[in-house]
């Protein structure tokens, strides 16, 4: 039993039931009945090969709702099929090229502002960074002097749909708690953010390619349908939270690690070197820099964005030779999974050289998933993958990111698995760079 002065910390715990009760682990929080499941096997039964056997879980649709709405987060059955067809032509690899030129941009923007030696929290930058490739991105608009208050208002709202997540019983909305009502007035000002960006969007002139503008051209193959203004706020919000708030804590873990394994760090400037002189990446450049991507992907594994995947049974189900009943939750412990030592050996160790060429033919098809699997594997996640990606090559071309002293950096699960207090580190001008 821990102290009362322990916060609950759902990430050891998660590790912890996996390490000691094995592939199919079962508890109960208070009314509610919880089926751990730690190998990729059974995350291949339940999210690909009997998919239509599970829904998203009443309590995860109850803690995104508020701001979710019926988007792709919550949603299930024909109306997430739809939604999913209107939406999957913006994330096509045309659109995604497009993207790429405006995520470069963007970084070296903030990169240009930094100066040698400045100490920053790289939680909010990044955040701040991100939320602005995304906004312009998939918006075709530009909030780079709303950045710091909208990323305030995103933890709000992160902070109230974690403690619905994690709380055995719930507080209802109605109740004017300080949570609540800091949710409340945090989705206000987005949803407001939201309504003039469409606006905007509606009244312009001319065809635009970003996300927004397919989105309200689009019209469904199968049902000649389009999507009402309801629809339309939902998914805007769900891609606004999600499309940058994941990317964010990526890079944020990234330039952790880094800091902590010089050795890595020199490989990666190398690659850089060797491959882009001091011209900035394009989207081109990315088959060309392997070791990159391996640092992406390693830093994916360590502290996947989003530590696990839920679904609920629509009747009683047989996993791994146990009846699982109708309603319960089954949680698919991501975090646990990469952090098994039969696919991923010394797990707690920094290794990108675990994802050199091949890395998928040497571990189980779901051992590594940090963007879910399966029908509902996270839409954005090329987007995520590549914005990363050109993200740290660019900033990592001109600056190291080292770790200010004195700090005790831990994972803390937001909905998204973040540093508990930030990361504060110091931007250097690296020796070798030549600006152009």
């Amino acid at each position: 039993m821990l102290p009362r002065s322990v916060p609950f910390d759902p990430l050891t715990f998660g590790v912890d039931v996996a390490r000691r009760y094995g592939d199919l682990a079962y508890y109960h929080l208070g009314p509610l009945h919880v089926y751990q499941v730690n190998h990729p096997d059974l995350a291949r039964h339940i999210l690909v090969e009997h998919a239509e056997r599970f829904h998203k879980p009443r309590l995860l649709k109850h803690a995104f709702r508020p701001f979710a709405g019926e988007g792709l987060l919550t949603s299930d059955g024909p109306v997430w099929k739809q939604q999913r067809r209107l939406i999957q032509p913006a994330f096509h690899h045309a659109h995604l090229a497009a993207y790429a030129a405006v995520m470069v941009a963007y970084a070296r923007q903030w990169i240009d502002r930094l100066e040698d030696r400045q100490v920053l929290e790289i939680q909010s930058e990044m955040a701040g960074l991100t939320l602005g490739i995304v906004v312009k991105s998939l918006f075709g608009a530009d909030v780079t002097r709303e950045a710091a208050d909208v990323g305030k208002l995103m933890v709000a709202v992160l902070d109230a749909a974690n403690q619905r997540l994690n709380s055995i019983v719930q507080v209802p909305s109605w109740v004017p708690s300080r949570r609540n009502l800091h949710e409340k007035r945090a989705l206000a000002r987005l949803d407001a953010i939201l309504r003039a960006l469409i606006v905007e969007r509606r009244s312009s002139a001319g065809q635009r390619d970003d996300l927004l503008s397919v989105l309200l051209r689009a019209t469904d193959a199968e049902s000649s349908v389009r999507m009402s203004d309801r629809q339309l706020r939902d998914e805007m919000m769900t891609l606004f939270l999600a499309g940058h708030e994941t990317t964010a804590t990526a890079l944020t873990w990234t330039w952790y690690l880094l800091s902590q394994h010089a050795d890595v760090e020199a490989k990666l400037t190398g690659e850089l070197d060797r491959v882009l002189g001091h011209r900035t990446p394009t989207v081109a450049d990315l088959a060309n820099l392997p070791y990159t991507d391996m640092i992406v992907r390693e830093a994916l594994r360590l502290y996947p964005p989003a530590p696990g995947v839920a679904r609920e049974p629509i009747e009683d189900v047989t996993i791994a030779g146990y009846v699982v009943p109708k309603g319960s939750l089954i949680s698919i412990d991501t975090y646990a999974i990469h952090r098994d030592a039969r696919f991923f050996p010394d797990p707690e160790r920094f290794d990108p050289e675990r994802f050199a060429a091949g890395w998928e033919d040497r571990i189980p098809r779901y051992a590594y998933l940090p963007f879910g699997g399966g029908p509902r594997v996270c839409i954005g996640n090329g987007f995520a993958l590549m914005e990363a990606r050109l993200i740290l090559a660019t900033v990592a071309q001109r600056f190291r990111l080292t770790l200010e002293p004195n700090q005790d950096v831990r994972p803390i699960q937001l909905v998204t698995v973040r540093p508990r207090d930030g990361v504060r580190m110091k931007a250097t001008t690296r020796a070798r760079h030549v600006a152009v």
